[in-house]
């Protein structure tokens, strides 16, 4: 079954478009009317983002711009799970999504799966063919849930997973908005003084031709900077920014600033138990859901998200095919906390490796949360007191030249 772009009209006269999946363009107008649309255009949906031929080739923009949100994937799972736990085959589970998908490229998506699956692939492997929607984590789950026979198992808890990514995303924006908010508005404001108000104010003290004292003298001096030389501050900003990117890029330039991140002032802990945590949740989803961990360790050394965290994971998975442990290693690379490797220690000898790192992953992303929180309750008052000390040294600066004047004047 493929999918089909259309354009027509409804009932009522009014211009419509959307999606509709079926075996061919004469069984999606059949379709399309049964639902009260007179079609007028009916088009397959391809994999790509061009219709047409040579010069007369259609190219949709917006296609390069569709994506699939982690709420629309943990919906999506939710819903599956759901559908095969209820004993429907997975093709008809399928087909259910694809009619109350509203996501265009998800719709297009699941609608390919479900061909695919109905030609005999199985789900991951048709799932494989769509790497920006369903990560390998999420495809060698679902393998090893159909190769057990667990798939609504799996789906399930793919669901906790993808949750408690959605929850901890929503937590960090939710927290930093508005203290990120109010920074640009506080840099705002202090380029808008220094560009606007001081040169005016400036220009009065010249034609006293009095001299300054050092903290005006400053002042002047960044604010002629800033209203003389803006033309080149962005130029020179974007050249660093695109150097910086070019390195960062870079498999040792990548590694330096991972190293960096782990080693920021209060940030770079964040950074760390963020990645800990990962590693830890995502192993312990892996191996609960039948996963070899060999595999599941080279998955998780690519969804850590940190490439120093990854190499010490690497160095596990290569002393594990060597029958070591994987504790050994972590402990080596010095990145992961000494509670983190004794309960990673302690799970092995125990055959309770799962349940202790789902225990790290929750403690982490708790301390992680109120970590966040503490430093956004922090960031609004300390921003207001930065604000205040600039204004505070700007209303200095004014204020003694204007005293020396009027000592002047009295004497």
């Amino acid at each position: 079954m493929a999918v089909f772009e259309y354009v027509g009209l409804d009932a009522a006269g009014k211009a419509v478009k959307g999606i509709v999946d079926a075996d061919s363009p004469k069984s999606a107008r059949t379709r399309l009317r049964k639902q009260g649309v007179f079609p007028t255009d009916v088009t397959e949906q391809k994999a790509g983002a061009a219709k047409g031929k040579g010069l007369n080739r259609e190219i949709n923009f917006g296609k390069y711009f569709e994506r699939v949100s982690i709420q629309e994937l943990s919906q999506m799972t939710s819903q599956l799970s759901t559908l095969v736990g209820a004993g429907i085959p997975v093709v008809e589970a399928l087909a259910a999504l694809v009619e109350q998908t509203d996501n265009p490229k998800l719709k297009a998506v699941l609608a390919d799966i479900k061909e695919k699956v109905n030609e005999g692939s199985t789900l991951a492997k048709a799932m494989r063919a769509h790497p920006t929607v369903f990560t390998e984590l999420y495809v060698n789950m679902v393998d090893a849930g159909e190769q057990s026979g667990a798939l609504e198992v799996v789906l399930e808890r793919l669901v906790q997973f993808t949750e408690a990514q959605v929850a901890l995303q929503g937590k960090l924006v939710a927290s930093l908005t508005y203290p990120l908010l109010m920074m640009g508005m506080s840099l705002l404001m202090v380029v808008g003084l220094f560009t606007f108000v001081i040169p005016k104010i400036k220009r009065v003290f010249d034609s006293f031709g009095e001299g300054l004292p050092m903290i005006t003298s400053v002042i002047f001096g960044l604010s002629n900077f800033l209203t003389g030389w803006w033309w080149a501050i962005l130029p020179v900003v974007i050249v660093a920014g695109v150097l910086f990117v070019r390195r960062i890029r870079t498999p040792k330039g990548r590694w330096w600033w991972h190293g960096v991140l782990l080693k920021l002032p209060i940030f770079g802990a964040i950074n760390r138990k963020v990645a800990v945590s990962r590693f830890a949740r995502t192993l312990a989803t892996l191996l609960q859901s039948g996963v070899p961990i060999l595999t599941a360790l080279s998955i998780v050394k690519s969804v850590v998200g940190n490439d120093v965290i990854a190499d010490a994971v690497g160095n596990a998975s290569r002393n594990i095919s060597e029958g070591q442990s994987i504790a050994a290693p972590l402990k080596a690379s010095g990145q992961f906390d000494p509670i983190v490797v004794h309960m990673i220690t302690v799970g092995e000898k125990t055959g309770e490796l799962e349940p202790m790192l789902q225990k790290v992953a929750d403690a982490y992303d708790q301390v992680v949360n109120n970590t966040v929180e503490t430093l956004t309750s922090l960031l609004t008052p300390l921003l207001t007191l930065v604000m205040g000390v600039v204004i505070a040294i700007v209303a200095l600066g004014i204020l003694l030249p204007m005293l020396n004047l009027s000592s002047v004047v009295q004497n």
